[in-house]
């Protein structure tokens, strides 16, 4: 049986006409695909897309910064050192010319013991949003802990240089120098005309005292100073590839002003090729990059100890103590939440302290009431001290398996004098050459004992993390002209030259311009970062 519609039924009488129109639509949808599919064939819109989405194919150019997180003044020290001014030709790079040699072969010896005063400001975590929907006032325990770990070491975790072997990248030039394992601190400034990876308008985290273009240095050329090692080359800081090594991982930089100064360079590095999200809270600065789920910490800790104020035994209340046999316990907790770590310190050292051990008074910088009592402990002496606790307290941490890099001492450059006697940077607009460098005694004793901290710490490695040194000391001694001298803020009517007197304005000869010499710690640190992962990977393979 049939089953039919009634006669002259408009559903039917319709029916023709349906069929008709979709046979019509699927002919002009199959030529549209057709279309469209020759159209990509010719002009590719993949990359423009994922540009427009991500941010990372394009070059930002920003406004000049008036972002200015930091709370410093003007800097303090009483510390003497000299050197002669450089007279440095700037060579050109060309394929048959070899770069300029600025090492420290012949130079003259100067050891001054040295005593900084007033040295820094305090100042908080506290990040300042780019813009109010970027800020995200997250709990701590919103840093989820890391499923993914840095590769095993290929040597011993309790020594301070990493083998590594070559990657098999096609860049054979590149990879086999910079997998060879060499020594990075050995070797020579040169100029490179390319230039600086960012500007100080590109970068809007920059803090103002550091933004020394924006404050009216005339000069530049120190941004396009880069270092060669000896035996090796160091390449350019490549952000992408420092994103992908570190992929779903956080790096946390702690300590003082000069920290910060590191981790606003590895900003203005990385925002070149990614904006990233403000996800800073009360406890730490927090910088996230989508692409990659890269976290970007940085924490105040001033000395990296547990600091108290309140009275103990016949020092007053109001004095800071600093318990040297114990870590900062605003950060301790937090460390199994990073993967990389890179811990500096020194400077506050300077700075009105009294000095505990075991819970006992065993000195103090710039503190002594009672000169009956015989003081064990001096300022030097109480860096290494603490140096060996924090670093003692990471690689004996259960939970942690991370990467730790220490990076050394960073040499102030007050020349002719204390940072109150003439003492100046002013005027600098070269890296010292061969025999130029008078030594800095302060620098060295310091630079001595951390890396003596650095030692004893290494042999007490109990958990699966790594310990590297990254040893900036004799390298940046040359860079006299890296700092901001009297370039600190904008204000046009500011002194930058010496007055009658011949007195040299205030000036910063401790921090750096950037962008400028200290981008080139970056550039360690992913060196570092890439042994530790890809030379790895390549032994293992």
């Amino acid at each position: 049986m049939t089953l039919a519609s009634p006669k002259g039924s408009s559903k039917m009488a319709a029916f023709p006409r349906s069929l008709s129109s979709i046979a019509a639509s699927v002919a002009v949808l199959a030529m549209f695909l057709i279309f469209g599919s020759l159209l990509l064939v010719s002009h590719p819109i993949g990359s423009t897309i994922r540009g427009y989405f991500y941010g990372v194919d394009r070059k930002l150019v920003l406004p000049a910064s008036t972002f200015d997180q930091s709370a410093d003044k003007d800097v303090d020290y009483n510390h003497k050192n000299s050197s002669s001014g450089s007279n440095l030709e700037v060579p050109t790079l060309s394929s048959n010319s070899s770069p300029l040699v600025v090492s420290n072969e012949n130079a003259q010896v100067s050891g001054r013991s040295s005593v900084y005063k007033d040295l820094l400001p305090s100042e908080s975590n506290a990040e300042l949003p780019t813009s109010p929907k970027d800020s995200v006032d997250l709990q701590d325990d919103e840093i989820t802990e890391k499923s993914v770990e840095l590769s095993e070491p290929s040597s011993r975790a309790t020594e301070n240089r990493v083998d590594n072997s070559s990657s098999g990248s096609s860049n054979a030039s590149e990879i086999n120098s910079v997998d060879s394992g060499c020594d990075l601190y050995h070797g020579k400034w040169f100029y490179d005309p390319q230039g600086p990876l960012y500007t100080n308008n590109s970068c809007p985290v920059l803090t103002q005292m550091q933004n020394c273009q924006g404050n009216g240095r005339p000069d530049r050329e120190y941004e396009n100073w880069r270092w060669k090692p000896s035996q090796c080359d160091l390449p350019r800081f490549n952000a992408k590839k420092f994103l992908e090594l570190m992929r779903g991982k956080t790096l946390a930089f702690i300590g003082d002003s000069v920290a910060r100064n590191q981790m606003e360079s590895m900003l203005c590095l990385l925002w070149q090729v990614e904006v990233p999200k403000n996800r800073g809270n009360r406890r730490m600065q927090r910088w996230y990059f989508r692409s990659t789920s890269v976290m970007i910490v940085r924490i105040w800790s001033s000395w990296l100890v547990h600091q108290t104020s309140e009275k103990f035994d016949f020092a007053p209340e109001g004095v800071t103590k600093l318990h040297l046999d114990a870590p900062d316990n605003n950060f301790i907790e937090l460390i199994p939440k990073f993967d990389v770590i890179v811990i500096s310190s020194g400077h506050w050292f300077a700075k009105q302290s009294v000095y505990l051990l075991n819970n006992e008074i065993v000195g103090g910088q710039l503190w002594w009431p009672d000169r009956s009592r015989p003081m064990k402990v001096n300022n030097i002496e109480a860096f290494g001290i603490s140096v060996e606790t924090i670093l003692s307290a990471i690689v004996t941490h259960p939970n942690y398996t991370g990467l730790t890099i220490l990076r050394s001492f960073s040499p102030d450059h007050y020349e002719g004098g204390a940072w109150n006697t003439g003492g100046s940077c002013t005027g600098k607009v070269k890296p010292l050459a061969t025999g130029e460098l008078v030594e800095n005694g302060f620098t060295e004793i310091m630079h001595k004992k951390q890396v003596m901290g650095f030692e004893r710490a290494v042999k007490k490695v109990k958990n699966k993390s790594k310990l590297r040194l990254m040893d900036i000391t004799e390298v940046f001694s040359y860079r006299h002209d890296g700092h901001p001298g009297p370039y600190r803020n904008p204000d046009p009517n500011k002194i930058t030259k010496r007055g009658p007197d011949g007195k040299p304005p205030p000036q910063d000869c401790l921090h750096w311009c950037m962008p400028g010499p200290v981008d080139t710690w970056n550039e360690f640190v992913l060196e570092i970062i890439r042994r530790e992962i890809e030379g790895d990977q390549s032994i293992s393979s």
